[in-house]
């Protein structure tokens, strides 16, 4: 079923449309979001959930979760999505993997995501800092869940070797858009390189979970969403999050459509119809929301 939603020009001139009501975020800035902001600033770190201006950082931070981004933050890439600041980065600490465990540690944290800026100015990737990350937070916090949400690292079969030897419980790595649209989306990441990567992943880890993101809203069918599950589930991945694509500045993308509560929910359902052990599908979704429910129901499958 093909739905008809509002669209529009692509240029940067045209005017940003209201966003509908049910794309309104409840803003809460109790203590647990002021103790964690002032964390992150004491040991000099950053989230994703800052940098590429996540809707949901107030419910997640007054709920002490929070997805770290290592590797500095600037991005070796300018996806035109991306609220991520791009450049040549300059920063590379090796301390960094202990920070996240301390910050993890101090939060109580039961379960933890780890991402990253693109590094393609690095030999691994960033693999080595990732597999670091993984293992101090696993010494501190033994009984602590563990997602990684990597770059494509060029596709290079070592870097993704090195981050699944330290045994991550979810490996994530987001296919973004529809096959057709993925060019103009992303910068150097490429479709066929996202699922084999995550079919590489299977072959080396069959035991750990693979995951993928999908943002709606850029001028995809609703034929090629499915294709999308179709070709994610061929590679065997487990998990898949599907949310509303919104513009972060003027020099990003327009949104083409917004989609209803309804529509996602309909996802949901196709998603589930395809095997996955876990759909999480609603317009401010992102991948590492409720990312500990998804552990469970990976391990649940």
């Amino acid at each position: 079923m093909e739905y008809a939603t509002e669209s529009r020009d692509d240029t940067m001139s045209t005017p940003v449309e209201r966003k509908p009501d049910w794309l309104k975020i409840k803003l809460t800035t109790g203590e647990n979001f002021k103790e964690l902001k002032n964390m992150m600033r004491d040991k000099t770190l950053h989230t994703v959930c800052e940098e590429a201006k996540c809707p949901n950082i107030h419910e997640c931070w007054a709920n002490r979760t929070a997805t770290f981004m290592i590797l500095g933050d600037i991005c070796t890439r300018a996806c035109r999505f991306c609220a991520v600041n791009s450049g040549l980065p300059t920063e590379l600490d090796l301390q960094e993997p202990e920070r996240v465990a301390e910050a993890s540690e101090q939060m109580g944290l039961k379960h933890v995501v780890v991402t990253s800026v693109a590094r393609d100015d690095l030999a691994d990737g960033g693999s080595s800092i990732f597999a670091a990350t993984i293992r101090a937070i696993r010494k501190r916090l033994p009984m602590c869940g563990v997602e990684v949400l990597i770059p494509d690292f060029l596709g290079n079969e070592e870097s993704l070797r090195t981050v699944l030897a330290a045994k991550p419980d979810i490996l994530n790595h987001n296919i973004e858009t529809v096959e057709r649209l993925s060019d103009k989306v992303r910068s150097k990441a490429k479709y066929s390189r996202t699922l084999e990567l995550l079919a590489r992943s299977k072959k080396i880890a069959p035991e750990i979970p693979t995951k993928a993101s999908i943002m709606l809203g850029l001028g995809e069918e609703w034929s090629e969403i499915l294709q999308t599950m179709d070709d994610l589930r061929a590679v065997g991945c487990n998990i898949m999050t599907i949310g509303q694509y919104l513009q972060p500045s003027v020099k990003h993308l327009k949104v083409k459509k917004y989609y209803t509560p309804e529509q996602f929910a309909e996802l949901k359902i196709e998603g589930m119809k395809r095997g996955f052990s876990h759909v999480e599908s609603g317009p401010l979704v992102r991948s590492s929301y409720h990312a500990h429910e998804q552990v469970k129901s990976a391990q649940q499958n």
